[in-house]
């Protein structure tokens, strides 16, 4: 059955030309088709660039979602649209992101001759910081590729200028600068450093597998190409909301404990702070999405620690 509903700009500022005042929907029309149904009239723009909004202008974010399940939507018989300026894939994003980092790292190589007052070899803790920061990167590659599937497809292209900064500003240039130069804990050998570099990579090792294994549960809730939400269950989720974050911290806090550098302490506090914030934000969500059904944490980022 078929019925038309009221297509209202969300933004007077930002004006779509040709944006039509209704579209047809069915029982099957999806977030998604109603994009491409008004993009195809609007000068046939990329669809991903549409964002829609229910009355209460809260944005309809799962592309899979039918229009027709959406109470507000429903009942005011009303969508409301904004052009959200041009788009990105998040894949693509975060391709880019994380290749920052390990090429900033391998070019100190040849850089630290220009950057130092002297360009002794690398010692053993430089070249273990330098591989494990690498590993971690690459790790992130990999699972941005065959691991992780995206509930949105596209985000504003502004944001990979944002996203880009944090990782090559912090976790690149700030770390590489202060570990390789000739001067750095890490150019230093002693026993008592070989032994802290030790437990580093430990940790280092146990928190990279556990990351892993979390963002291997989080893919499963999902099917390819889906957009549906499950409660994660399993190692690290009975204890906090999201122990991918918790592990992502315990691996940084073994690349800490072998770099013995300022820079990294600056990238994880700030790296923290953030999981810490998404940690809540997804927190809150599960429990508005299933409150019936999830088990509600205070812990969301630390095990036994009320954060």
């Amino acid at each position: 059955m078929s019925s038309t509903i009221k297509v209202t700009p969300r933004s007077t500022r930002k004006p779509i030309k040709n944006l039509p005042t209704s579209t047809n929907i069915t029982d099957q029309t999806t977030v998604e088709d109603v994009k491409i149904a008004l993009a195809r009239q609007a000068n046939n723009m990329d669809h991903n660039r549409l964002g829609l909004y229910d009355a209460k202008k809260k944005i309809l974010r799962d592309r899979r979602a039918l229009i027709r399940k959406n109470k507000d939507v429903f009942d005011a018989q009303e969508i409301f649209v904004k052009d959200l300026g041009p788009q990105i894939s998040w894949l693509t994003v975060f391709v880019i992101e994380y290749a920052g980092p390990i090429v900033i790292h391998l070019l100190f190589l040849p850089l630290r001759k220009y950057l130092y007052s002297s360009n002794p070899p690398l010692s053993s803790s430089q070249r273990l910081s330098m591989a494990m920061i690498i590993i971690h990167f690459l790790k992130r590659e990999y699972e941005t590729l065959y691991v992780h599937r995206f509930s949105l497809g596209t985000m504003p292209v502004r944001n990979i200028f944002k996203n880009s900064a944090h990782y090559w500003v912090l976790s690149g240039v700030n770390i590489a600068y202060w570990v390789y130069g000739p001067n750095s804990a890490t150019a230093k050998s002693s026993s008592t450093i070989n032994a802290w570099n030790t437990v580093g990579l430990l940790l280092f090792i146990f928190a990279e597998i556990s990351n892993y294994q979390t963002h291997l549960t989080l893919s499963n809730l999902r099917t390819p190409g889906g957009t549906e939400r499950g409660i994660p269950k399993g190692y690290g989720f009975d204890l906090v909301t999201c122990p991918n974050y918790f592990f992502e911290i315990l691996a940084w806090t073994g690349v800490l404990m072998v770099t013995k550098s300022l820079g990294t302490v600056v990238f994880l506090i700030f790296a923290t702070g953030q999981m810490y914030q998404w940690a809540w934000k997804k927190e809150r969500a599960l429990r508005a999405e299933f409150p019936d059904r999830y088990k509600k944490k205070k812990t969301v980022l630390v095990p036994f620690l009320a954060i």
